[in-house]
């Protein structure tokens, strides 16, 4: 949290739905912002939202390690870097959640399991090794879905990825801290209702708001050295809540 009165600035990967929301909110609270993300109508989005739209790959550390200097030139520094991108890769067409393990493939692996993990591991090195030698104050924080907390039947290998996700943003908020670098996962445990176009088909209280999230992110960002939350789990009500 910045307290010496300057604009703070965030950079948001995975702009198209929790991500917008939160380039919105967050501009609106006055905050200099960067989105990014790779397709061109997307970065349209940003752009219409007032950030800065940066073209980026966030399971590619180089390319995290530029977008960050790049936002840097443009606001002065960094303060917040979030990843609300969905990392895919390989084949999911099987399955959802990779299937049963007796006959997923080793394809499905790649793209439940290891496609998740390795893209945080980008995400957090590089955003990491950035904000280590720009030497301030600033959070970082890793989205992620239930299957972080939980296995499910025939969603073994997408609990292997998010548990992955979850077992690398601890790590990097243990190493971190004592660099006043504040690491936070946000455990959304429900889908996330789309911020525009057609809706998913489930019911609208079942699905958690972007734009509530897009508040839990902020109140992330806005926690002092002296009261801070490694992790958050975000249930709407009327999804199955376990403890």
């Amino acid at each position: 949290m910045s307290t010496d009165g300057e604009r703070r600035s965030a950079v948001v990967f995975g702009a198209r739905n929790l991500g917008r929301a939160v380039i919105e909110l967050l501009t609106g609270d006055g905050w200099a912002v960067a989105g990014v993300a790779r397709s061109e109508g997307t970065l349209a989005g940003v752009a219409a939202a007032g950030a800065l739209a940066l073209e980026g790959d966030v399971t590619n550390p180089e390319s995290v390690r530029r977008v960050l200097e790049r936002a840097a030139a443009a606001h002065g520094h960094v303060d917040l870097v979030v990843n609300a991108a969905s990392a895919y890769g390989g084949d999911r067409t099987g399955p959802f959640g990779g299937g049963r393990l007796s006959e997923a493939r080793p394809e499905a692996f790649d793209a439940w399991a290891a496609a998740p993990a390795r893209a945080a591991f980008a995400f957090l090195s590089a955003a990491g090794a950035f904000l280590l030698a720009q030497g301030r104050p600033a959070t970082v924080i890793q989205v992620t879905g239930g299957s972080a907390r939980r296995a499910m039947p025939g969603r073994g290998l997408w609990a292997a990825g998010s548990f992955g996700v979850r077992a690398l943003t601890n790590a990097a908020a243990l190493e971190l801290r004592e660099h006043g670098i504040h690491v936070a996962l946000l455990i959304v445990d429900a889908g996330i209702e789309p911020i525009a176009g057609a809706p998913s088909g489930q019911p609208a209280d079942a699905l958690a708001d972007p734009r509530e999230l897009a508040r839990a992110v902020r109140f992330l960002a806005d926690q002092g050295a002296r009261g801070t939350t490694h992790e958050l789990q975000v249930t709407p009500l009327a999804e199955p809540w376990v403890p």
